[in-house]
Parts: structure tokens; sequence; C-alpha cells
């Protein structure tokens, strides 16, 4: 199953794509920055819920391994039962078995945690351009506000012509 932190992201990204596209058109550095802020925002939501599904699954592929080997063990053992001999090297290999989950499950973890902190760093980063750039689409909107207002308002616009042209 899909994150939703990549469906979302996915959709931050491309309005943000939009917006940059539209203030580059428009001549706006203020929507272009800000689009852009917005898009390495989405970037980022994305990519963190790519790791945590990547996490998911490597864990959920060591659980199933492990199973799987627990059971073959378990069939060699019930089909050599009755030697003292088998039943010690059954036990030895579901010692071994055991300790191999275990550090499957300690490798899990630790990839899991660097995916994390990865995903964390970078959600970071994005939060700090994005507040950079909002302090400087405030500062672009106080210096030309008429310009900012009627950018505003093309947009809205064509938002609206999309929505309207979307139901036709």
């Amino acid at each position: 199953m899909i994150d939703t932190n990549r469906i979302t992201g996915a959709a931050k990204e491309l309005g943000g794509k939009v917006q940059g596209a539209a203030g580059d058109l428009t001549g706006s550095r203020q929507d272009s920055v800000e689009g852009r802020l917005r898009e390495a925002g989405g970037r980022a939501e994305n990519l963190y819920g790519q790791a945590k599904d990547a996490v998911h699954d490597a864990a959920e592929h060591v659980a199933d391994t492990v199973r799987d080997l627990g059971g073959k063990v378990r069939d060699a053992v019930g089909n050599l039962a009755g030697s003292d001999d088998v039943a010690d090297r059954a036990r030895r290999a579901q010692g071994a078995a055991e300790d191999h989950y275990v550090r499957a499950e300690r490798a899990v973890r630790r990839v899991a945690d660097e995916a994390y902190d990865e995903a964390e760093d970078a959600y970071e980063r994005g939060g700090h351009y994005l507040r950079r750039g909002t302090r400087e689409v405030s500062h672009q909107v106080a210096e030309y506000p008429l310009a900012s207002l009627l950018i505003a308002g093309a947009v809205g616009f064509g938002l609206g012509l999309l929505v309207n042209a979307s139901r036709d």
C-alpha cells in the first residue's frame, strides 16, 4: 500500500511546478520562488513516504524469509524424528535461524532509522526553504502590492476556468 505522504508530496510537488512555471511566464519572482519552495517541500514529503514504504517492504520480506526458514527446519526435523543427533542438529539449526532473524531485524531497523533520519532532514530542509520563501514572498508583496494583487487575481481566474472546464 502506498504511503499517504507519497501522494500528498507528489501533489504538492506538481502544484509547486505549476506555480513556479506560472511565475516564470508572468515574470513574477514571488510566484516562481514560492512555487519552487512548494515543489521542494512536496519532493521531500514524497521521499519520506517512499522511505517508509521501503522499510515496511523490507521488514515484511525478512519476516517472510524467517517464517519460511523456520518451516523448513520444522519439516526437516519432522522427517528425521527419532534420532537424538537429528534433534540436536534441529535445535542448533533453529538457534541459527533465530540468530539470522535477529541480525536481519537489527539490519532492517538500522536501515529504517537511517532512512527516517534522511527523510526527516529533507523535511526540515524543505520547511526551512518554505519559511525563507515565505519571507521573500511577503517582502515582494509588500514592495509590489498592486502587481501581487493582479497576479493573484489572474491565478484565481485561471483556476476558475480550469475547474469550470473540467465540469463540462
